[in-house]
């Protein structure tokens, strides 16, 4: 009798335009950090090795594959940030302080968002 299905075309599209927008900063601030400190390979350790395999590498590939296959991209990048904290921060015992690999990585969970909300809209649509 009465159809209780909440429209949510705009703040679906309000999330994933800020998800696309936050990676394009996210990445390129990522990439400008590296250019400035003058990364050489040599000089890097074989944990140290381990924790950019996870932070930036795996997040930032994460972020990329989420603009064509946002499941599969979000899992990658929320995926690589909590390997991150287990295994650099805690097994290695290296100390992370503050917010800001959560901050750089916070368009995974924007498009992790997204798609949540996309695939339950069309669950929904079909039943």
């Amino acid at each position: 009798m009465f159809n209780s299905r909440i429209n949510l075309d705009f703040p679906l599209a309000v999330i994933e335009l800020l998800a696309r927008l936050t990676s394009i900063a996210s990445i390129t601030l990522l990439l400008m950090l590296f250019a400035g400190e003058g990364l050489h390979p040599s000089r890097i350790t074989a944990s140290e090795w381990v924790g950019l395999l996870f932070f930036p590498i795996g997040v930032m590939i994460g972020m990329v594959i989420a603009w064509w296959k946002e499941g599969v991209g979000s899992l990658v990048t929320v995926g690589s940030l909590l390997a991150f904290y287990v295994v650099y921060g805690y097994l290695m015992r290296n100390h992370l302080g503050g917010w800001a690999f959560i901050v750089f990585a916070l368009p995974g969970f924007l498009f992790l968002l997204h798609w949540l909300l996309r695939s339950a809209e069309e669950r929904h649509a079909l039943g």
